[in-house]
């Protein structure tokens, strides 16, 4: 499993999100994978990638969101394939928050790809904008995406859980996400073909006539706070820093308060 093959790090970063991998006694154990039946297809490609013996099945049952929820599940019993598939970052049992990028040189956007696939969302919000969004409780894979797609599309995210169930929600919205859409799901990747149809749509998004681009973020530092903390006015402070008073003023107020530390 070279994960600088496009295919095996789409597959992996997929089985980090979405697999489960169990211990039995002795030697015994499994690798399981679980998603809608409509997705069938992409547990072939799985069994076509793998040189062992695994077997996909299909079932019907009850969940919290329907009753009759029909499922596909690619089995994987083999102690090598686990073995591999555990010294690569895939932990046995409860992994969510656990979960990491590998260490190892890998395809970078193949294996965003299987995360997004596996526990992300790609499509059009309630108002029409193209999104692509990951949930997870990993720190380290949240500060990867955000890191990986702060240096591809220019957006900086500050790293929170929410306070709800402790899970990173990072969104990206309009030109964001058509950069890292069709970065992600370039033509021909192994992906979830209805999020791949999705993706390619969103390359179709035109920004509406007089809907003004948001400005970056303004990230402060410590000297651009002391600059703040001395200048006479606000009014100089912009002038000095070359933003407009608004950002400034809340700045300041937020240094003067304590919401935020101070520079040293």
């Amino acid at each position: 499993m070279d994960l600088t093959v496009p295919e095996y790090a789409y597959m992996f970063g997929f089985l980090q999100a979405d697999g489960h991998l169990a211990r039995g006694t002795g030697q015994r154990g499994r690798l399981t994978v679980e998603i809608a039946a409509r997705d069938v297809g992409l547990l072939r490609e799985f069994q076509k990638l793998t040189p062992y013996y695994s077997s996909v099945t299909e079932r019907t049952r009850s969940t919290n969101f329907a009753d009759n929820y029909n499922s596909a599940i690619w089995s994987l019993c083999s102690l090598e394939a686990r073995t591999k598939l555990n010294e690569l970052g895939l932990p046995y049992g409860s992994k969510s928050a656990e979960i990491t990028p590998p260490v190892i040189d890998f395809s970078q956007p193949d294996y965003l790809r299987g995360i997004i696939d596996a526990d992300g969302s790609v499509g059009y919000t309630g108002l029409g904008f193209p999104f692509v969004s990951l949930t997870t409780k990993s720190t380290d894979l949240a500060a990867y995406l955000s890191s990986y797609a702060g240096q591809l599309t220019g957006a900086k995210r500050t790293l929170k859980r929410n306070t709800r169930d402790q899970i990173y929600n990072i969104l990206y919205i309009k030109e964001q996400a058509q950069d890292l859409a069709a970065h992600l799901y370039y033509p021909g990747c192994l992906s979830l073909e209805r999020k791949q149809a999705t993706a390619d749509s969103l390359g179709l998004w035109e920004r509406p006539r007089g809907m003004r681009r948001r400005p970056p973020r303004i990230q402060w530092t410590a000297e651009m706070d002391r600059v703040l903390l001395a200048a006479p006015t606000i009014a100089h402070a912009a002038t000095e820093l070359g933003y407009s008073t608004s950002p400034c003023q809340n700045r300041r107020w937020k240094l003067l308060h304590g919401v935020v530390p101070s520079p040293e």
